[in-house]
Formats: C-alpha cells, sequence, structure tokens
C-alpha cells in the first residue's frame, strides 16, 4: 500500500489557500453590511499572500503550480472582493456606471497578473511591472478603514475621492511603473534594500499604534513615490 506523500509545496500551498478564503470571506461580510470586518479580511489576506512566497522559499518548494494557485487567489482577494467592497459601500448609487467603475479593480486586476505571469522568468524579482494588485486592495481596504462610518457611510470630502482613486490604482496596475518587491528579511535582503526593510519595520509598528488607521496614507505614499520616480527616470532620460 502507498504510502501518502506530502511534499514541501503543500505548506506554501496552505497559506494562499487562505489567501483565497479569506477573500471569499470579504465578500460575504461586504454583502451581510460588515464592510470593516471585510476591509479587515483583505488586509489579513494579504499577510498570507506574503508568508505563502516567505514560506516558499525557506522550503525552496517555490513552484509553476504554486505561481499559478497564488495568482488565482490573489484575483479573488484583491480583485473580486474590494472591487464588490467598494461597490457595496459606495458606487452602487451610480448603478451600471457604479458596476463598471468597481469592476475595473477586478479587470485590471486580472490584466496585471496575467502579465505577470507571462513574464515571469524564475521565481524572484527585482522589481513589479505596474502597481501589485495586493497593494491596490489594501489601499481601498485601508480608505474604507480610515473614512467609512458604519452608520453614516463616507463624508464629504473623502467621498469624492474614491473614483478617482478607483480609477488611479486601476491605471497603475495595468502600467509600466515600477514598484519595488517586498524586501526579504534576511542579511542579503538587508545589504540589498536596507530603506525598504527600515521603511517596512516603521510602517508595520505605526500600523499597529493607529489600529490601521495609518495604512492608507503608507500605501498613498507608495503609490506616489513609484510615480514621482518614474516622471524622475523620464525627464532625467531627456536632460
Amino acid at each position: 500500500m502507498n504510502k501518502l506523500r506530502i511534499t514541501p509545496s503543500v505548506i506554501p500551498n496552505l497559506f494562499t489557500a487562505m489567501n483565497m478564503f479569506c477573500g471569499y470571506l470579504s465578500m460575504l461580510n461586504a454583502s451581510e453590511g460588515k464592510y470593516n470586518y471585510a476591509a479587515w479580511l483583505i488586509v489579513i489576506a494579504a499577510i498570507f499572500d506574503a508568508l505563502d512566497g516567505m514560506v516558499a522559499r525557506l522550503t525552496n518548494s517555490s513552484s509553476e503550480l504554486g505561481v499559478e494557485l497564488d495568482s488565482l487567489s490573489d484575483l479573488v482577494s484583491f480583485g473580486a472582493a474590494p472591487a464588490f467592497l467598494i461597490y457595496q459601500t459606495y458606487l452602487k448609487d451610480f448603478n451600471s456606471i457604479g458596476v463598471i467603475i468597481s469592476s475595473m479593480l477586478m479587470i485590471a486586476g486580472g490584466f496585471r497578473l496575467a502579465r505577470f505571469n507571462v513574464q515571469l522568468v524564475g521565481f524572484d524579482k527585482a522589481y513589479f511591472k505596474g502597481l501589485p494588485i495586493p497593494s491596490s486592495a489594501i489601499t481601498i481596504a485601508a480608505f474604507i478603514l480610515t473614512y467609512f462610518n458604519s452608520k453614516t457611510g463616507f463624508e464629504q470630502p473623502y467621498s469624492s475621492f474614491i473614483i478617482p482613486l478607483v480609477l488611479l490604482v486601476s491605471f497603475l496596475m495595468v502600467s509600466t511603473i515600477r514598484y519595488d518587491t517586498r524586501p526579504k528579511f534576511t542579511k542579503k535582503g538587508f545589504k540589498e534594500k536596507p530603506l525598504q526593510i527600515i521603511f517596512v519595520i516603521i510602517s508595520i509598528i505605526i500600523s499597529f499604534i493607529t489600529v490601521g488607521k495609518a495604512l492608507f496614507f503608507i500605501f498613498v505614499f507608495i503609490l506616489l513615490f513609484g510615480i514621482f520616480r518614474h516622471v524622475f527616470y523620464i525627464l532625467a532620460k531627456k536632460f
């Protein structure tokens, strides 16, 4: 009788499955009007997404199957879930236009993931071309956690930023603007990207202190930094 063989890839794939499950739970909570829970579940999904890659490297179990499974999970948790959440909290008041605008988070995210998989060479990249879909989702979720009130909804002037924000992150996902990959918390990783590691540590501390309220501002900084750096490189080449 053959013994059941458990390969090292099962562990990171389990984290990936938890990522997908959190995305599904987020949509369930959003459909029941529990919008803050839904937003936090997107953030938790992003944590599982970070852990699956970390565990895959530690166990040396990165695989093409893992890459494809990760992309499918990301489309659920960081494409469909935030699109549905922002629709439920605000864009449903715009009827068909609201459906179209909210769906851009999922559609742009799908194109972003497909391009990533096609262009992937090896399992580690120095940078991402276009805003990573988890960053897009966390930006939307963090905006809701910061500015949404369960009793009154979004208040002015914050509601005026929702549609421009959705359009911006959707565009950034399919753009060619470079964004740094997550730094590795190793001696080699610290030597290669010391500033990024310090930034991540400070961001985590501030997020805990503010109970997640600072997350939105942290990710807005990341978005804008990528844009300004891109513009700077273009101008530097011209002059």
